[in-house]
């Protein structure tokens, strides 16, 4: 497979420190593709379907890339690349369960093509594999994990049960973000200053980078979903049709409750939405609406804030490329 890498590097001046990254990713690919070799007849073919569709491998990008304050070279941050990525994988097989999801990655989804069950055992595998790379990788190693791990399972937890009486709405989903996406990014941040050998003091900047960053890039994804249909290929409205809650629509259910104009474009959201035409025009609505630009501001002001988070880190080609990762967040289309 070749490797790419993804577009929130591409305004990333340094070509050695690209090279450096590039070279790296493959030598994750292969891990990944040697941590998902399986004899069993069918978690053998389950178990890859993800790793051979591809995608951005984001964290071990992050890995990749604090470590470069350190010895990135070093195996251990390779196996840690690899960790963090499978960690991904695992999440994402569940996910698609509990959506309902028919595509990934361009591809049928696990569940689509084997079932519920086949697709759920096959998430469990992956987080088995990357306990079993990471129990290598040392107590630290495995601690960041765990922890990790359980702020998955809280995020996915309180996003299905939704918010408790009297908890502001957008604050719960923030936290939602938070746990489910922010806090892998955010190990992969530290997983690359650990096994480095950078130093220690590195380590509190880049999680505050990864967890706000987190938030932001799945902030921006709910902006993207009532963009007009562009390079992304998403279908505008997917998540209003599929009821999945977003920032734009918590921001309108606000301001619902003063404004009759807002009340009755929430009424057509709220509404049936499987008509093409109807999603059509109430996406239409929903991004000339100010609640949109509101939302995008809101990513905005995360990414900035990862930004700022950096500050203690010396100034470099790293820095730099963080830097130019957390601007592209916001500014991508897909």
């Amino acid at each position: 497979m070749s490797i790419k890498l993804p577009k929130q590097l591409r305004g990333v001046a340094d070509r050695a420190l690209l090279a450096k990254i590039e070279a790296g990713l493959e030598r994750v690919e292969a891990g990944l593709l040697q941590a998902t070799e399986h004899t069993d007849p069918i978690a053998k073919v389950s178990i890859r379907h993800l790793v051979e569709a591809g995608g951005k491998r984001l964290r071990p990008v992050l890995v990749l890339l604090t470590a470069q304050f350190g010895d990135a070279a070093n195996q251990d941050v390779i196996d840690a690349a690899v960790v963090v990525e499978l960690t991904h994988l695992a999440t994402l097989y569940h996910d698609d369960v509990m959506d309902d999801a028919p595509t990934r990655r361009g591809v049928s989804t696990a569940q689509n093509i084997w079932g519920n069950n086949v697709a759920i055992l096959t998430g469990d595998l992956l987080f088995a594999r990357a306990s079993q790379l990471v129990s290598k990788l040392g107590v630290r190693a495995l601690t960041l994990q765990a922890d990790t791990f359980e702020r998955l399972c809280l995020g996915q937890l309180h996003e299905t049960l939704g918010p408790s009486e009297g908890v502001n709405k957008i604050d719960h989903y923030i936290q939602v973000l938070g746990d489910k996406t922010g806090s892998l990014i955010a190990a992969s941040a530290q997983m690359g200053i650990l096994f480095s050998g950078a130093p220690a003091e590195f380590d509190e900047p880049v999680r505050q980078f990864g967890e706000k960053i987190g938030v932001a890039f799945q902030l921006i994804d709910d902006v993207i979903d009532i963009s007009a249909e562009g390079p992304s290929g998403k279908t505008p409205g997917t998540d209003l049709r599929a009821r999945v809650p977003t920032l734009p629509v918590l921001l309108l259910r606000e301001k619902a409750k003063t404004d009759a104009a807002s009340a009755e474009l929430l009424a057509e959201i709220d509404g049936n939405l499987e008509d093409d035409a109807v999603l059509h025009q109430v996406v239409a609505k929903l991004r000339n609406h100010e609640v949109a630009e509101l939302a995008y501001l809101e990513a905005k002001r995360w990414a900035d804030d990862a930004v700022k988070a950096l500050s203690p880190l010396p100034d470099g080609p790293v820095k730099k490329a963080l830097t130019v990762f957390a601007t592209a967040v916001v500014d991508r289309n897909n």
